[in-house]
């Protein structure tokens, strides 16, 4: 047992790091970093944000992508289907012609075939990007936007569409089905709709 003095000493890990789900990117932040990447012809980190914002995959599962998974042929299918690694379960979405284009460029700068991995790894002994890496790269682009890294994630990509969807259309179960959730219930926490549709009315009421 340690000594009161060590216990006094011993902080919690998470004492000054924001905990919980993390911030879905903003519209204007979409496009800022959408420009930036075109203008310095980062092609595969465009592929790889837009698919991001589009799929709403996990980072798991976007990573694990194979060109064959979002292709017909040569062409880059307008909407593809994905088995979710977590939950074994399967999960459509739409891509967007700018996402298509985006990857199309990077399918054909990187001379990738069907079979193979849409994000291959720089690391030899890695077949595909890691989360890590993946984390990484988005690290950059948050400090590239100028914004807080303890605020977002990963998980920013996936929730990013989902929000946006929420509040132009309110739909939860439309939401529920894009993400792949089995509960209505995951999907309202996921979302945090609760706290933000509670903040949206405060701030329409004046007192």
């Amino acid at each position: 047992m340690g000594s009161a003095a060590d216990k006094a000493h011993r902080e919690p890990w998470n004492k000054g790091k924001i905990v919980g789900q993390k911030a879905p990117f903003k519209l204007k932040d979409i496009w800022a970093l959408r420009v930036r990447l075109q203008i310095e012809g980062r092609v595969r980190e465009l592929a790889l944000f837009n698919l991001g914002i589009d799929s709403k995959l996990r980072g798991c599962d976007l990573v694990s992508l194979k060109v064959r998974d979002i292709c017909h042929g040569e062409q880059v299918a307008s909407r593809a289907m994905v088995m979710q690694n977590k939950t074994q379960r399967p999960v459509q979405f739409e891509i967007t012609s700018g996402t298509r284009d985006a990857v199309q460029k990077w399918i054909k700068l990187a001379a990738l075939k069907s079979d193979d991995f849409l994000f291959p790894s720089r690391i030899h002994d890695s077949p595909h990007l890691g989360t890590r890496q993946y984390a990484r790269i988005l690290e950059g682009w948050v400090e590239e936007l100028g914004l807080d890294r303890a605020d977002y994630g990963t998980h920013s990509m996936r929730r990013t569409k989902a929000t946006l969807i929420y509040r132009r259309t309110k739909n939860l179960r439309a939401v529920q089905l894009l993400l792949g959730h089995s509960k209505l219930e995951s999907t309202v926490r996921y979302l945090g709709i609760e706290v933000d549709d509670a903040l949206e009315i405060s701030e329409q009421t004046e007192v």
